[in-house]
């Protein structure tokens, strides 16, 4: 397929970006209304402590993310950069082997959470009063976790075919099954957090079972079993362009889990007690997920325009769509940045309601550590941007700025400075670091020969 045939190398930027990110937007923004759909009727049906329990579960969902953006991520950059240079036949494997890796690695943590569950969730920050509830909601979400991997994945692989429409109605499809089922198995039926557990996965298996029928037809290479049997080479291609993803992912888990931990630490120091830091931040945490569900759909659909045009060496249409990208990320989490300065109370009440002490925290919560909000649009999509022009060297060390570089090592050093406080001012300040980093590496890139005399 050439360029002249495939409109990723001649249609409008704008419209094409567009075209890509709307459908990925709503893809993002399904994922974190899954943990979100859960907390709303947990936190109203069963309460603050059910609330507490989705938080220190939210790593295993992070991990299972992780697995899924490093396959499908991967697989897309290697398809979309094969597919620009004509290399049609190579192209098919790195689908195929991306989805059974993805398979066994769902199955394979299944296993692992179902027999270290408990340690797994104290290892996470659970306290004596969450434990219970998270335990009840793991133990039935891991049984989902092969087609959680396969659809969260799957779903980059159906864009790189072009078909970014349906890539949004898979994760509709499930995000509205989820959110029906919650409504029945804990508002109607009180089943509690198994409840919120067996609704998620219903979810998951329907939108995964969709991406098993898509591979079926898949348009731009036709798919046989050939394709889906794991080869050491394509895998490692594949690993090399998804590892930024993955390892930003990673990086988040490991940041939530530290998070946890001092917040209960801490928190157990304060007024506050353990609980409620814990539960405040999961809240805060999924609603700052729906501002970077915005801003990292927008690098996914940037991600095939990124790579064909790269592959073509067409660098100046490169250039335009990440400043384009750039552009509206910055407008987005600015007005995120506006609504979590004014309207934090409110956003918090949609939650479930607590005590006066709960909703101060939650106010300062926010208002703090998500100051610095309005910078964080450069991380993600200059992360991706070096993954798609297969510099996934760069793309890692960009990944890994805030959540690894400044953010962790915040997180624990700032409270032996300035008590509690120091978890909260560890966000603005990560923010701000990483972003300067990361504008200084992009800029660096644009003074290469290639975009700087593009035309």
């Amino acid at each position: 397929m050439t360029t002249t045939s495939n409109p990723l190398g001649t249609e409008q930027i704008g419209p094409l970006l567009r075209k890509f990110a709307i459908p990925s937007i709503i893809a993002m923004l399904v994922g974190s209304l899954y943990n979100m759909v859960d907390q709303l009727f947990i936190g109203n049906f069963v309460g603050a402590l059910g609330n507490g329990a989705t938080n220190i579960q939210f790593p295993l969902s992070i991990l299972n993310v992780s697995i899924a953006l490093l396959c499908g991520i991967g697989a897309a950059s290697t398809f979309n950069l094969a597919m620009g240079r004509g290399e049609t036949k190579k192209a098919g494997y790195y689908i195929g082997n991306a989805v059974t890796i993805m398979f066994l690695g769902g199955l394979i943590l299944t296993i692992i959470t179902e027999l270290f569950l408990e340690p797994i969730l104290l290892a996470c920050g659970a306290t004596e009063n969450i434990l219970p509830y998270a335990v009840e909601y793991s133990r039935v979400c891991a049984l989902g976790y092969p087609l959680f991997i396969l659809s969260a994945g799957g779903s980059h692989l159906v864009r790189a075919d072009g078909s970014p429409n349906v890539t949004m109605a898979i994760n509709l499809v499930g995000a509205i099954v989820n959110t029906i089922l919650d409504f029945f198995f804990v508002a109607v039926f009180n089943w509690g957090m198994a409840g919120a557990a067996v609704a998620t996965i219903i979810g998951q298996y329907i939108a995964g079972i969709m991406v098993i029928v898509y591979l079926t037809r898949f348009k731009t290479v036709k798919l046989s079993i050939k394709h889906f049997i794991p080869q050491a080479h394509i895998i490692a291609s594949i690993a090399s362009l998804g590892t930024a993803p993955f390892i930003n992912q990673i990086a988040m888990m490991i940041v939530q889990i530290t998070m946890n931990r001092v917040m209960g630490h801490y928190g157990a120091q304060s007024i506050y007690g353990s609980d409620i830091p814990i539960t405040c931040a999961g809240i805060i945490s999924k609603v700052n997920g729906i501002c970077f569900s915005f801003v990292i759909g927008i690098s996914q659909g940037l991600q095939p325009i990124i790579s064909f045009n790269y592959g073509a060496k067409q660098y100046k249409r490169v250039k335009d769509a990440l400043l384009l990208a750039l552009k509206i990320a910055a407008c987005i989490t600015f007005a995120s940045w506006a609504c979590f300065q004014l309207f934090p109370r409110q956003i918090v009440s949609i939650f479930g309601s607590g005590d006066e002490l709960y909703f101060q925290f939650c106010e300062k919560y926010f208002r703090i550590f998500l100051f610095g909000i309005c910078s964080a649009f450069l991380q993600p999509i200059s992360s991706n941007f070096f993954t798609s022009i297969g510099k996934p060297y760069k793309g890692i060390f960009m990944s890994l700025t805030r959540q690894v570089l400044f953010l962790a090592p915040l997180i624990i050093f700032l409270p032996m400075i300035f008590g509690f406080n120091g978890v909260l001012y560890a966000g603005p300040i990560a923010d701000v670091l990483s972003f300067t980093i990361c504008l200084i590496l992009v800029r660096m890139e644009f003074s290469h020969p290639e975009f700087k005399y593009a035309k």
